[in-house]
């Protein structure tokens, strides 16, 4: 299936991480000109992206931190002056702020990190789309909003507010053939998974005991989503919540 993405300009944050690593590679695969964003992880960055060049793709990897306007809009600038106004937006970049008790800071940093940063890239990059009359925003939430977890409050907060900052966005920015969607990930099976205080695998045998699928979800999973719902194939899903947990939500 044609996705419609050659030569159209995409833009990953946390590309870095696992999921990031496979959003960029399928949106690379399909012909997009991909930003890779990276804030702490530069080496894995500029690896994935070599990894792409070797494939015959072409990306760049960029810096932005997303507690720093500043940042986010040098980033966007310089994506766009080296491959073209971006149509494609996965935010994927996340911060963790799990440990409790959760402070005035840490919360605040949770919500800088995760909502108004996210927020900022999107509209960083909105003048753009709506100048070429089309885009695609894919905000990648969690499960842990619709099935909790033993993770502080901050996390999933924030992916709650991103949810909802997702159903304005689709209504308000649809006229001008921008689609905006969310995707919802399970309890992914990455690196942080089994390595994350709290985590573990332990939890990942359990949480894939609960899963009717039998197992937990995987970057790749993720990725496919993404590449769907931010592509030219989608053409009339907007305001939607894609939930990838291979039905793990359903379960209590």
């Amino acid at each position: 299936m044609d996705l419609g993405l050659n030569g159209r300009v995409a833009l990953v944050t946390g590309a870095s991480g696992d999921i990031g690593r496979a959003i960029t590679t399928a949106l690379a695969r399909e012909g997009a000109l991909v930003a890779a964003t990276w804030h702490s992880r530069e080496e894995e960055a500029r690896a994935l992206v070599d990894e792409i060049g070797q494939l015959g793709g072409k990306a760049m990897a960029v810096r932005l931190d997303q507690r720093d306007q500043g940042s986010i809009r040098e980033a966007v600038r310089l994506v766009e002056r080296e491959l073209g106004t971006v149509a494609v937006l996965a935010a994927n970049a996340v911060s963790w702020p799990t440990r409790t008790p959760e402070t005035w800071e840490i919360l605040t940093d949770g919500f800088t990190a995760n909502v108004v940063g996210t927020m900022a890239v999107v509209d960083a990059v909105l003048p753009g789309m709506r100048e070429q009359g089309w885009g695609r925003v894919v905000l990648l939430s969690s499960g842990v909003v619709v099935q909790p977890m033993p993770v502080g409050v901050a996390y999933p907060a924030a992916k709650g507010a991103l949810e909802v900052a997702a159903r304005v966005l689709a209504t308000r920015e649809a006229q001008y053939g921008i689609l905006t969607n969310v995707v919802r990930p399970g309890f992914t099976l990455t690196e942080r998974a089994l390595t994350h205080p709290g985590f573990g695998q332990e939890l990942v045998d359990a949480e894939s005991a609960r899963t009717p699928t039998r197992r937990l979800c995987t970057p790749e999973d993720v990725a496919s989503a993404v590449a769907y719902l931010g592509s030219a194939a989608n053409g009339h899903a907007n305001g939607e919540f894609l939930s990838v947990s291979g039905g793990r939500d359903l379960v209590y």
